[in-house]
Formats: structure tokens, C-alpha cells, sequence
């Protein structure tokens, strides 16, 4: 890589499980728990604040329209059925992924893997897709929650700067619906999919121009992860702490308002400049919550929630692909990308988007 050079996204693909669940799906399967609704974990977790809560006037409206909705805004999942994994989600998305970029496996020196949560207890997903795909390179496994592909984003660009790599293919993948079970409302805003991208040089003035990431530690115990038992088997289950949950709503804004400013001047750039603008969306508000935190019109995002629901670290791609593929985002628009994760990290990142090579369209397959 010269001096020159910038780094930036060569390609993106996107991979989501066959099975769809839409609300009708609960209402027919666990119509008792559909009814008591508002007594359990989601009808609970973005509940009208107490009266001692602190201020977020902001977020609080954005999700105030959908408060009377037991599903919280949520209309669509996708979610794994027998005999489909964390790593065949990764794996259909990483073959995209190079097949738009026309590289070959040994074309990618590195491997960046964000599984949430993969296949296997203890080791990630990195090795096993690597097997899989055929890759010769280094490859290692990448987590902080939802924002995982954005800070390997980050990452990435910025070991392909220092010269250690030039491409490196990003995967990152969400299975959420084995986690959260379909009795617990949790499962209502939750859903599985993947995307990847292959990041290298780019000329100077295009790819990556700033980012700033910081933790999310105020945040920790909201949601989290314990052992259960379920069928004589021990599980993995998506929990949700309704003192520490509500922390989530209280701090939304200083974050944002923090990575967002801190790529901007790090990209020498102000928010007027930006042309669009990439949240994660892992609520049915959150898009609204950021355009109007920022001050920028709604039409300058997109959202994916209606079709994915939360797919936590895949939920970046998912965003950028529907963007790009839909063409609201163009070869030279200047784009701001922000990404939040509970008991993980925060981070943005400014981008010159380039021409980007996209996979197959999973919503019009023919």
C-alpha cells in the first residue's frame, strides 16, 4: 500500500436464514403470552421512564408511537431453522462477499469474525469458517456486541494502512433466535443473519476518513447471557436487567453525540458535508432517535428493521447493503456510519463510499 492510498469497502453481501416469522407467527404459537404482553421482559424494557429517571426526551419520543404496540414496532424475522448455523450464515455470506470482489480464497490475507454467538463454546467461528472457505491467511475472532463489524471496520482498515495486510474479508453474523427462546418476548425483536465485506486499498481521497469508538461499560448487565437448562440440555439464554436495562435509553444520546463528533473531526469533515447516514437499528425508533438527535433529515438514513428485526452485528451490513443496493447511497457520497452495542462498544466511522461490487439481493432472488 502507498502513501497514497486509502482503504475502503471493495465489496458487501448479505445472508439471512429461510425462515420467516411475522408477529401472526407468535399469535398463533403462544397467543397466552402475546396477551400478557406488557407484564414480561420487551413490554418492559423501553417502558415509559419513572418519574426519577433521567431526562432522554429524545429517545422517548421516538419510541413513543410505539408503545401501544406489544411487539414494539418489531413485523419481521428471520430466524435458523434445523440444520442452519452461525458459520452457514458467515459461510454463504463471505462467498458472496468475494465472488462480487472476483477474488479468490487465497486472494485474503486476513479474516476478521464477529459471532454473536457462534457455533461452538469457548473458540469463535474464525477457524472453523476459514476451513470452510478455503483461506490461507491469518484469521482471528472479533467481539463487542453489535458494534463488532463496525470496529472491525476500523480494525481492518487500519492493519491494511500500517501495511501488515491488503485485503481482508470482514464476516459477522447474529443468532439471536437460539439465544432468546419464543415463550420470552425477548424473541420478538431479535432475529439471525450475516453480512461481509472485503476491505482494501483505495485511492486517497475515497474509504475510510475517520472513526471513534469508545466502551459502552454504563451499559454492562443490561443485557447479558447465563446458562439454563432446556430439555436436559444446558443453553445459552438472552437475559434482560430491568434496573440497568432502562441505562440503555439514558445514555443513547452522549454516545452518539460523542463517536459522531469525534469522526467528524477526525475526518476533517462537519455534519453538514455528510450526504447519508448508516445507524444500526436494533429498535424500530432507533433510526428516527439519531436523525433527530443529530438534527438531519430522516430521509438521509434507511432502516432494515422491518424486515430483520435486531440482527445485532450483522445489522451494519444489513444497513449499508439495502442502502447501496436500493442506490440512496452512490459511488462518492460522504457517509457517516454509527453503530451502538450494549456491554460492548460505541463507534463511527466517516467514509467516502466507493463503487462499490454488492452481492445477490436477498429480497428479489430472481
Amino acid at each position: 500500500m502507498t502513501q497514497r492510498e486509502g482503504v475502503g469497502i471493495k465489496s458487501l453481501a448479505v445472508s439471512y436464514p429461510r425462515a420467516i416469522r411475522t408477529n401472526d407467527y407468535f399469535r398463533e404459537k403462544h397467543p397466552d403470552v402475546v396477551a400478557k404482553a406488557e407484564e414480561v421482559s420487551l413490554g418492559k424494557i423501553w417502558a415509559p421512564p419513572k418519574e426519577n429517571a433521567q431526562p432522554a426526551d429524545i429517545f422517548d419520543a421516538a419510541a413513543a408511537p410505539y408503545m401501544k404496540d406489544p411487539f414494539r414496532g418489531t413485523i419481521r424475522r428471520c430466524a435458523l431453522s434445523e440444520g442452519e448455523t452461525s458459520i452457514s450464515m458467515e459461510l454463504e455470506a463471505a462467498k458472496r462477499a468475494l465472488d462480487a470482489a472476483k477474488m479468490r480464497p487465497e486472494d485474503v490475507q486476513l479474516a476478521i469474525v464477529s459471532s454473536l454467538v457462534g457455533d461452538t463454546i469457548g473458540a469463535g467461528n474464525a477457524a472453523y469458517l476459514s476451513a470452510r472457505l478455503g483461506l490461507r491467511g491469518a484469521a482471528f475472532n472479533l467481539e463487542t456486541a453489535c458494534s463488532s463489524s463496525a470496529v472491525a471496520l476500523q480494525t481492518a482498515g487500519a492493519m491494511i494502512r500500517a501495511g501488515e495486510y491488503r485485503n481482508v474479508l470482514v464476516v459477522a453474523s447474529c443468532s439471536y433466535t437460539r439465544e432468546a427462546p419464543e415463550n420470552d418476548t425477548l424473541a420478538w425483536f431479535v432475529g439471525d443473519g450475516a453480512g461481509a465485506f472485503v476491505l482494501a486499498p483505495c485511492a486517497q481521497d475515497e474509504g475510510i476518513l475517520g472513526t471513534k469508538t469508545v466502551h459502552t461499560a454504563e451499559t454492562c448487565h443490561a443485557f447479558y447471557y447465563e446458562m439454563a437448562s432446556a430439555d436436559g440440555h444446558p443453553k445459552l439464554r438472552m437475559r434482560w436487567n430491568a434496573d440497568r436495562g432502562r441505562i440503555i435509553r439514558e445514555t443513547s444520546m452522549a454516545y452518539l453525540q460523542t463517536c459522531c463528533n469525534g469522526a467528524l473531526e477526525t475526518a476533517n469533515v462537519k455534519l453538514a458535508d455528510i450526504d447519508f447516514f448508516i445507524f444500526n437499528t436494533p429498535t424500530a425508533w432507533y433510526a428516527r432517535f439519531c436523525t433527530d438527535a443529530l438534527g438531519v433529515s430522516y430521509s438521509r438514513t434507511i432502516d432494515t428493521y422491518p424486515l430483520y428485526a435486531n440482527v445485532g452485528p450483522a445489522l451494519l451490513p444489513t444497513n449499508l447493503y439495502r442502502a447501496a443496493k436500493d442506490g440512496r447511497m452512490r459511488p462518492g457520497d460522504l457517509v457517516l456510519i454509527y453503530t451502538i452495542g450494549s456491554t460492548s462498544s460505541a463507534s463511527a466511522s466517516v467514509m467516502r463510499w466507493g463503487d462499490v461490487d454488492l452481492g445477490p439481493d436477498p429480497e428479489n432472488p430472481d
